[in-house]
């Protein structure tokens, strides 16, 4: 809120420099900044009483969201990156997988590791599960199973995520 929007009988009112001004009543507050060719702003409306500041409102939204941007920029998301084995998989093709799953977890992402059955590969899933738990023994060093083996429909799969 700004200048005649604010309502409030008493205000405490901080100055542009940023020095207390004391606690006072809206309308002297509204004039103490016409007189400095400014804005009031209440910058916390939840304190009591709320505490408005005298500042160049434009000023003040602008400095709000570049400091927006800039936690933006910082932020960091985390996407599930997927692999997908068989049951009848060879050494060579599940050491490329692993390779994979390796580069997907150093960049920081999470993995899902899915062992899709298909067929009559379905009446043999249990005797499958060591190839999940092998898996995860062999990244051991670098992650960390996030979500244990678990059967979802044709598909047995777990989540990997970074050792921290």
């Amino acid at each position: 809120m700004i200048n005649e929007q604010i309502r409030d009988k008493e205000v405490r009112v901080v100055s542009e420099s940023g020095e207390q001004l004391g606690i006072m009543s809206a309308r002297e507050a509204m004039k103490l900044a016409q007189e400095a060719e400014l804005d009031l702003v209440k910058i916390a409306p939840t304190a009591r009483p709320p505490v408005c500041k005298i500042i160049d409102y434009g000023k003040y939204r602008y400095e709000q969201t570049r400091k927006e941007k800039e936690a933006k920029k910082k932020q960091r998301t985390v996407e599930l990156k997927e692999v997908r084995l068989s049951p009848n998989i060879d050494t060579n093709d599940l050491n490329t997988k692993m390779n994979n799953a390796k580069k997907f977890i150093s960049k920081g992402n999470k993995v899902k590791v899915t062992l899709r059955f298909r067929g009559r590969e379905m009446a043999h899933m249990q005797q499958s599960k060591h190839i999940l738990d092998d898996f995860a023994e062999l990244l051991k060093d670098i992650a960390v199973v996030e979500k244990p083996a678990k059967l979802e429909g044709r598909s047995l799969s777990m989540v990997l995520t970074e050792k921290r």
